[in-house]
């Protein structure tokens, strides 16, 4: 068995800034997680930590659930290259990868979005496939659009349904209000001149 090559500073620091883990860079880099860690624990970053330190995310910000669980991951140069059936992996799984191994760049192909939004890191990009095949998977094939180029090039988003549901606005309750109001209360709001007993208990609060 051919001895793994060693990894430079330049190439592990590249990983780096294609990926979100060190998992992820090792992934980048073709190579097992030890070979990676061996290597990225060896260089130091500007300020005095090892590069392998530098990027640990224990947290997984950025990184789906489904990847921090485990599970099949997808055989990616084989799917590019139409030798592998995409239907055996999940979407999200192949477009995570495609993006955190460098085959696609993390923004929109039209206007070159790409904020994340602070609560959970994620980008609003949607991967489309240019001849509306999703099992296409060969990269002159597919790019990533944000969520309005998506809207405008391509076709709706969400369905009629999902778009009445965010649109939808229940109607305030105009009814009569049932109002529950104590020997205390009773007395203070006789006090201002409100009695129950001669006005409705709604039109008494309005007025408070």
């Amino acid at each position: 068995m051919p001895k793994a090559r060693p990894l430079t500073k330049e190439h592990i620091l590249a990983a780096m800034a294609k990926t979100k883990s060190n998992m992820a860079a090792a992934r980048y880099l073709n190579c097992s997680y030890q070979h990676y860690k061996k290597w990225a624990k060896f260089y130091e970053s500007d300020t005095h930590d090892s590069l392998f330190a530098q990027h640990k995310n224990q947290s997984g910000k950025g990184i789906p659930k489904f990847l921090r669980i485990g599970g099949k991951e997808p055989a990616l140069l084989d799917l590019i290259e139409g030798r592998a059936n995409a239907s055996s992996f999940t979407p999200a799984k192949i477009k995570y990868r495609l993006i955190t191994e460098g085959y696609l760049e993390e923004k929109c192909a039209v206007c070159e979005f790409q904020e994340r939004r602070v609560l959970d890191y994620k980008m609003p990009l949607l991967l489309h496939f240019k001849d509306n095949n999703k099992k296409n998977y060969k990269l002159d094939n597919i790019e990533l659009l944000c969520y309005n180029h998506y809207f405008l090039t391509v076709g709706d988003i969400f369905s009629d349904k999902q778009v009445e549901g965010i649109e939808d606005h229940k109607p305030v309750n105009q009814g009569k209000v049932e109002w529950e109001v104590d020997d205390y209360h009773l007395e203070r709001l006789k006090e201002l001149g409100l009695d129950p007993n001669d006005e409705d208990e709604y039109d008494i609060i309005s007025r408070i």
